[in-house]
């Protein structure tokens, strides 16, 4: 896979790391000669330029990467970016980094968008997901669909606690993608067993009853 990273800064830098260690192809561009680390990722390809202008977009090959990272600091370049990529060179994917919360809701389609990264919601979710026990946790939005994956960590007095997977009548547009116990990841089936302290990762469409899931998950059966 060919990929185009822009911004170098530490984010960039450490995305680039990453996908050459599983062996794509990766080119750093950033417009800041301090950032030009060579060494720091030597197996790249550096570009010092401005990746908002089109010469610099077809010099790094845009037209033939796989994947583009808008991963500066700076959002209106995440975002003009992420806009030409799809407009000018029809780049299959776009990632952008959202480095202000308050600028999130441009980050879609319209300016070329395929998936959003905001590092201060995905550190609140982090936050809330390590304290809060029973309480459904946005981690993470997919902006083309609108669905959400959520996590929750089963309470003791939940009522699908010794549950089978396959017994559980899931809301609509709502579909449990794993279970994490303990330190092991694991992929329902319909024979697996929930069990207290289970974290629940679960996909949801945006049209799906969260307060329906909720207490699917959360409300102990009513007194009789």
């Amino acid at each position: 896979m060919r990929v185009v990273i822009v911004g170098a800064g530490s984010v960039g830098r450490s995305i680039a790391t990453e996908l050459i260690a599983a062996e794509h192809e990766v080119t750093l561009i950033d417009r800041q000669p301090s950032a030009m680390r060579v060494a720091s990722v030597a197996e790249a390809e550096w570009l010092l330029a401005d990746a908002c202008e089109l010469p610099t977009l077809t010099e790094a090959r845009a037209d033939e990467c796989d994947v583009i990272v808008a991963a500066t600091g700076d959002d209106k370049v995440n975002l003009v970016v992420s806009l030409l990529a799809k407009t000018e060179y029809g780049v299959p994917r776009t990632v952008a980094r959202v480095n202000n919360p308050r600028n999130e809701w441009m980050f879609d389609e319209a300016w070329g968008v395929d998936v959003a990264v905001s590092t201060p919601r995905i550190m609140t979710a982090m936050v809330e997901e390590a304290v809060a026990v029973g309480d459904l946790v946005k981690i993470f939005t997919f902006h083309q669909s609108g669905a959400d994956i959520l996590e929750l960590t089963l309470p003791e007095d939940s009522p699908l606690v010794g549950v089978r997977v396959g017994q559980v009548v899931w809301p609509p547009d709502t579909v449990l993608a794993a279970i994490i116990r303990g330190q092991l990841p694991i992929a329902p089936s319909v024979d697996d067993t929930l069990e207290a302290g289970d974290e629940l990762l679960i996909v949801a469409g945006s049209e799906a009853d969260r307060d329906a899931l909720h207490a699917l998950l959360v409300k102990p059966p009513a007194a009789t």
